[in-house]
């Protein structure tokens, strides 16, 4: 059986739990803040950055992981004999998925298999979780890329921000949906959609966006035996909601928090859900 490895970045958002139970190669991308930069997840986490970020006037940039730290990677276990799966965030959002092509290009090596996501945060997790599993389940490299593949155009988002500033200040969305977003009462409802943010709904009122998740959900159905991804950062007026409603309806899906770069654009009060979608 092939020795594989599955490789993602920091912006895959996976709990702890899973990234030890498969095995998971995590690499950061950098938060610059000001001068000094961070390694999301290792040199500061999701609630540092946010109390860094409401006590300061700089907007932190991030930046993706570069090419020379993928070689590095790469190598160390291509001499192990590993092959390897490495699945990224958005080529849209972030140069991190081209830094790793050319680090395979480098190696030249067929034993690297580099998957552009089209998404970020729990959708590239999703991802990752079903590489993973089809990797303990004894498949190759190439058979890891098709499922993956299979699922990557089907996984769907629901995503309530408090406030949508950080993801127009961030470049995330155009400056038009922020304004719409600050008026009173009206809460914007965002999804991932072909690589980029997206509005998929505008409402008024927090229990008319979680009617209108509930409704999108429902209206895409969750393929059965996929699991969805509940995902939070700070507290807002529907996460506990949401949280029950996805018991009450027995949807399996576990619960992550927001890492530093997504967190960079969410700001706090931030959640959602991701799924990969009846097909």
């Amino acid at each position: 059986m092939e020795k594989i490895k599955i490789i993602t970045d920091s912006t895959a958002d996976l709990p702890e739990d899973i990234i030890k139970r498969y095995d998971i190669e995590v690499l950061p991308l950098l938060i610059n803040f000001g001068e000094k930069s961070y390694r999301d997840g290792i040199d500061i986490n999701i609630h540092t950055l946010l109390g860094k970020m409401e006590k300061s006037n700089v907007f932190p940039i991030t930046a993706q992981v570069n090419p020379q730290i993928f070689l590095e990677c790469y190598n160390s276990y291509i001499k192990q004999g590993y092959k390897i799966v490495s699945i990224h965030l958005s080529s849209k959002m972030s140069g991190t998925y081209q830094s790793a092509c050319i680090a395979k290009e480098m190696l030249d090596t067929e034993d690297i298999t580099v998957i552009d996501s089209l998404n970020v945060t729990s959708g590239l997790g999703l991802q990752v979780i079903k590489a993973a599993k089809l990797k303990e389940a004894g498949f190759g490299i190439k058979e890891i890329e098709s499922g993956v593949g299979e699922i990557s155009s089907h996984i769907r988002s629901t995503l309530f921000f408090n406030s949508l500033d950080n993801l127009v200040k961030g470049g995330r969305l155009p400056k038009a949906s922020g304004i719409i977003g600050n008026i009173l009462g009206i809460k914007i409802i965002v999804a991932v959609e072909n690589g980029e943010m997206a509005v998929i709904d505008k409402v008024r009122g927090s229990k008319r966006a979680l009617r209108s998740m509930i409704e999108y959900i429902d209206k895409k159905g969750i393929k059965k035996g996929e699991i969805a991804v509940l995902l939070h950062v700070g507290e807002t007026d529907i996460l506990n909601t949401l949280r029950e409603d996805l018991k009450y309806r027995k949807i399996d899906f576990i619960e992550c928090e927001v890492g530093c770069t997504v967190g960079v654009h969410s700001g706090t009060g931030a959640c959602g859900v991701f799924f990969v979608e009846s097909y």
